[in-house]
């Protein structure tokens, strides 16, 4: 029996919508793409991208900036290691946690308990999640209660000497020389050692891989080599100027010096230790970009280097004498100012946003960049329209406190410090990229100021914890207040 045309065409689309429908049904879903996710500990501006210090040598940092896109105006929420870490897990400020120093961890804060960190929010989404080193602040139990198949510190902060090698006296901490004798010693060396196991190896995809260096944070020891790349008398100093802190209130000065344990500005050069220190800091950053090298060589030989998402950050910045200080907690452009770098599948490389972000942005990005849901009680905000076109409108400010009234507010150009007393500076960028000027009182810039503190939150989640230096600190500057008002 012969068909009809009218009957053939039926079949023909028959067959047709049988095939589109099982197609439809058994089409490949879009490969997950993977996180690695670097950490370096108290790393500031000094790396090549950046041209914090005009000699740092960090070539695989720049290559990473140079295959992806640098947000060269970052921030930190908090100039500390802990609430600045808990912050960009939950993405949730410290105004709103109470996680304001050193303690206490997310569990112990009625509001962060009840967020998911980045790590366990992608083992819920299915991805397999392991990490190393200090991704949360390093407090006993903290990284392996929030980092899924935690791998350990390995070696944390050491290896120590016997005896200090620096002539200053204070906590053990502070102390920076060339030590020990070999890379392979250096537990930054063992968790680079660790990434390039666990990715030349068959592993689990997607993955979120957190990877957390601890050099340049104290103590600033790492092998001669390293400090032979910085001669001392060639070496370059941080600029700074005489009386920086004469138009800072005494509030300012305070939350950053009293009962700090890093060394002052007047031993650092009584002593004649300034050169030593920076020369350490640059060698440590120099030292921690090789192993960053090392995880990226290994990821690029990986079967998963075209699928990986790579981010890589700091947790704060870090003063080398700028505005008479050393080491972080401060609210000033060397204490918030961060790297930044994404790269991966899609993200253009060799581009620059000067756009103001967070590190709390990042968690929000990153659920974004794998197409999972966000999370709406989150504070920080997608970075990928500005993956997208780093030039595309941004309304959003970068806010920094240390502690409950001391809050640092950061535009394109601009930087708004407002301590708990009520005094403030404000700094223009474009003319001042020191920070040498306070213009709070100049008329040219009070509708500026203005906008700058609708931005600062009028409610502020009480101090949790206690007993750490920057709850001293905080209650020293406090209780000067207190003083100075009864005299």
């Amino acid at each position: 029996m012969r068909l009809s045309s009218p009957s053939l065409l039926t079949l023909i689309f028959v067959a047709f919508a049988i095939a589109y429908l099982f197609y439809s049904n058994h089409k490949t879903e879009p490969q997950k793409v993977n996180i690695l996710f670097i950490t370096v500990d108290d790393l500031n501006d000094w790396i090549g991208v950046l041209g914090g210090h005009p000699q740092a040598k960090t070539p695989n940092i720049d290559r990473l900036a140079n295959s992806g896109i640098l947000f060269s105006n970052a921030h930190c929420q908090s100039p500390v290691c802990n609430p600045s870490r808990a912050s960009m897990m939950t993405s949730l400020y410290p105004s709103t946690t109470g996680i304001y120093f050193l303690n206490p961890d997310i569990i112990d804060s009625p509001v962060a308990r009840e967020s998911v960190v980045m790590p366990r929010r992608f083992e819920k989404e299915g991805y397999h999640v392991n990490g190393v080193g200090k991704l949360f602040h390093n407090a006993p139990g903290i990284n392996e209660r929030h980092v899924p198949n935690y791998a350990g510190h390995l070696g944390g902060f050491g290896p120590m000497p016997e005896e200090k090698i620096s002539s200053f006296p204070g906590h053990p901490l502070w102390d920076w020389g060339a030590y020990p004798d070999n890379d392979s010693q250096m537990p930054d060396f063992k968790i680079a050692s660790w990434v390039e196991h666990n990715l030349s190896e068959t592993l689990s995809e997607p993955f979120w891989m957190g990877v957390g260096f601890f050099r340049p944070h104290v103590p600033q020891f790492v092998p001669q080599k390293w400090f032979d790349m910085y001669p001392l008398e060639t070496l370059e100093m941080p600029k700074t100027i005489s009386g920086d802190l004469n138009d800072i209130s005494q509030y300012g000065v305070d939350i950053t010096r009293r009962k700090h344990v890093s060394p002052t500005h007047e031993w650092v050069m009584e002593n004649d230790e300034w050169k030593p220190l920076v020369q350490s800091y640059l060698a440590c950053v120099s030292f921690v970009d090789a192993q960053i090298g090392r995880v990226l060589d290994v990821l690029e030989q990986s079967s998963c280097a075209e699928n990986t998402i790579v981010v890589l950050v700091s947790d704060h910045g870090f003063h080398l004498g700028e505005k008479e200080r050393h080491a972080k907690r401060s609210l000033w452009q060397d204490g918030t100012r961060v790297p930044m770098i994404i790269a991966g599948p899609g993200i253009p490389g060799g581009q620059v946003c000067t756009k103001p972000v967070q590190l709390l942005d990042i968690y929000p990005t990153l659920l974004d960049l794998a197409n999972i849901d966000p999370d709406p009680h989150h504070e920080g905000h997608s970075l990928v329209p500005l993956l997208q076109d780093t030039q595309a409108d941004w309304d959003h400010y970068s806010r920094v406190c240390f502690g409950p009234g001391n809050f640092a507010i950061v535009s394109e150009h601009f930087r708004l410090i407002q301590y708990k007393d009520g005094s403030e500076e404000f700094y223009d960028h474009r003319i001042d990229p020191h920070e040498w000027v306070n213009v709070i009182e100049n008329t040219e810039y009070q509708d500026i100021i203005s906008t700058h503190r609708s931005q600062i939150p009028a409610d502020r989640y009480p101090i949790l914890g206690d007993g750490s230096t920057g709850h001293e600190a905080f209650q020293a500057a406090e209780e000067n207040v207190l003083t100075q008002s009864i005299e």
